[in-house]
């Protein structure tokens, strides 16, 4: 059997980026997914998979409305008879100076970054509570806890945040059987990279990206695959005693003391 056999999971931003990339490693090791996303390729991204063989069933969710949180929810435990697993990815990174923030952008960073988290954790864990068990992940970012720079101060402050509403709730629900960790990824080469990378030079973005790369140790960017791999296993038996934890995936681009690495 393989070692996601009979359990459902449930993604968010799953259309595309690290949130297809958790969504394709999970049904290739036997899950049942759930593909909610806000923007309509979400049917697009289902229907390929599904001609692949796999069980997904797409759903148009955005993670600030609580109503339509519920109703995919529901939506999913009806089809599927319950959700196993929860991956929170969706999330928004615009690159703002602190003193050129709008109030508009600081809501948008923190209802979707946080409070998106916040309220699928709050549809879900009731199914997952009545099973006795369950496997929470959230995808966190090593901006805000580790690193930084001019511009993410609502993304780095919202992902912050994140790593510690995953402790909090490991602490709270591991009475039953529910693992929530935390996933802080470095660069991978998702489209809110590419978005970030036209942000910063309109004119040449891939410069941008090459740039980025030359400065991680492993001297590229990490794919949304890599991503789903970890995921995979976070969402698998063979996590079950580790749960609170923060698991750093960036090719070891925090660990240069300077910024700059050998050439």
């Amino acid at each position: 059997m393989s070692r996601l056999s009979n359990r459902t999971a449930f993604v968010t931003g799953a259309a595309m980026g690290n949130g297809l990339g958790a969504v394709k490693a999970m049904a290739r090791n036997g899950a049942r997914v759930v593909l909610a996303d806000k923007n309509e390729i979400v049917f697009d991204t289902a229907s390929a998979l599904q001609s692949e063989g796999f069980d997904v069933l797409p759903v148009l969710m955005d993670v600030t409305d609580k109503a339509g949180i519920e109703e995919a929810v529901q939506k999913a435990v009806g089809h599927y008879g319950g959700i196993d697993i929860l991956v929170n990815n969706a999330g928004v990174s615009i690159l703002t100076r602190f003193l050129d923030m709008t109030q508009d952008i600081m809501d948008l960073h923190f209802n979707v970054n946080l409070f998106g988290v916040w309220n699928c954790c709050r549809a879900v864990l009731p199914h997952m509570v009545r099973q006795n068990y369950g496997k929470i992940i959230n995808i966190s970012s090593v901006t805000g806890q580790f690193v930084s720079d001019e511009g993410y101060t609502a993304y780095g402050t919202t992902k912050s945040a994140l790593i510690g509403l995953t402790k909090c709730l490991a602490v709270e629900f591991a009475p039953q059987h529910i693992n929530v960790n935390a996933i802080c990824p470095g660069y991978i080469h998702t489209p809110m990279v590419d978005d970030t990378a036209r942000q910063t030079d309109p004119a040449n973005p891939q410069r941008v990206i090459d740039s980025l790369a030359q400065n991680i140790p492993l001297k590229r960017m990490g794919t949304p695959d890599e991503i789903g791999d970890l995921v995979a296993f976070l969402a698998s038996g063979e996590s079950s005693y580790i749960t609170g934890s923060v698991i750093v995936i960036d090719g070891g681009a925090v660990i240069p003391e300077t910024g700059v690495v050998g050439v």
